[in-house]
């Protein structure tokens, strides 16, 4: 069942919709501000409904605060070196917003967008059409995004079109904690990460070619263990992220939907069983949170990321786009899934 309210109006007047997704005793809400995934509840070991998505409790939060809380994230999630894109033998020069690389579709992404949304039986549809040039891509994209919330499983589908040939890395940014949003750390959320490496990175967090075996290291989550156990070991990669914030090229070959990770609360019990279709994901622990959000303000690592998508920067680098591309041309469909268990 899905409901519909308004969730407020932005600073310029428009009118933001909350949809919320219900299954029995769970619900999941979305905005069509940002495609946001305003909360999830589901109910903890003892029955007692627990919110485990940080966010806020109205629309000027989104939209003045840092973060990406919640937000469907476009055209490129993720890094790009430099905001350098060469398509065709043409270089493009994206708008540089972190250390001087593009990061999260840029000055105005796909978070900032009021979408479009339509009803289908039990699934929440909302499309966007980014026009040629918007935020100097190519190509005119037409993008929707499918919800549903069922079994307790948020699902979330995604496709791109477009009429040139441009660079598309779709990804969603919720923060979660298993423990409950307002729990403010999810140091000891313990994470099991089917993954054998990762992309290392530059000073300025940009995948630049080659990979690390995560066996031995902090980044090694084969084994469950809890998140925050090696968090500041002394790991440049660690040290270069502030903590974790790195692409997890996973086992999958391209296309192949997977379980890649598990995480479990042993405060409520919650876990969280994670698939995709999609090569990588990156895996972000929130260590530059600093925000007032819906019961308490969201203080470093009172949350966790994990953004299904292609490898970073892999426009630029050929070994990353080998494990799939994010160059998409007239007639081809750009589509994947992601998907949120949760059990108590």
């Amino acid at each position: 069942m899905i409901t519909q309210k308004r969730f407020g109006n932005t600073a310029n007047g428009r009118e933001v919709l909350a949809f919320t997704l219900t299954d029995g005793a769970a619900s999941a809400t979305i905005l069509n501000y940002g495609g946001i995934v305003q909360s999830i509840v589901v109910p903890d070991r003892g029955g007692k409904p627990t919110d485990v998505v940080l966010g806020y409790n109205d629309v000027a939060g989104y939209e003045q605060n840092g973060g990406y809380l919640g937000a469907l994230i476009g055209r490129f999630g993720n890094r790009i070196g430099g905001g350098k894109l060469e398509i065709g033998g043409k270089k493009y020069q994206l708008y540089c917003n972190d250390r001087g690389n593009h990061l999260h579709g840029g000055k105005d992404g796909f978070n900032k967008k009021i979408w479009e949304h339509r009803i289908e039986g039990d699934e929440l549809v909302l499309s966007i059409v980014s026009p040629d040039g918007e935020e100097n891509y190519p190509g005119t994209l037409k993008v929707e995004v499918r919800y549903a919330f069922r079994g307790r499983e948020l699902s979330i589908c995604y496709r791109a079109e477009t009429d040139k040939t441009t660079a598309v890395n779709l990804t969603n940014h919720t923060y979660f904690n298993l423990n409950g949003e307002a729990d403010g750390t999810i140091l000891d959320n313990e994470l099991f990460l089917d993954c054998d490496m990762i992309t290392p990175t530059n000073a300025t967090m940009i995948p630049v070619g080659g990979y690390r075996a995560v066996r031995g290291t902090p980044f090694d989550f084969n084994t469950p263990k809890e998140i925050g156990r090696d968090i500041d070991a002394d790991d440049v990669d660690l040290k270069q992220g502030g903590g974790y914030d790195h692409c997890h090229v996973l086992k999958n070959r391209s296309g192949e939907y997977v379980k890649y990770a598990v995480v479990r609360s042993k405060k409520t019990g919650i876990s969280m069983t994670c698939y995709t279709d999609m090569p990588a994901v990156q895996f972000y622990a929130g260590n530059g949170l600093d925000q007032q959000g819906k019961h308490i303000r969201y203080g470093k690592r009172a949350g966790f990321c994990l953004e299904t998508q292609a490898i970073p920067n892999n426009v630029n680098v050929p070994e990353y786009a080998a494990r799939g591309s994010s160059i998409v041309s007239p007639g081809e469909v750009y589509a994947f899934k992601a998907a949120y268990l949760f059990e108590a």
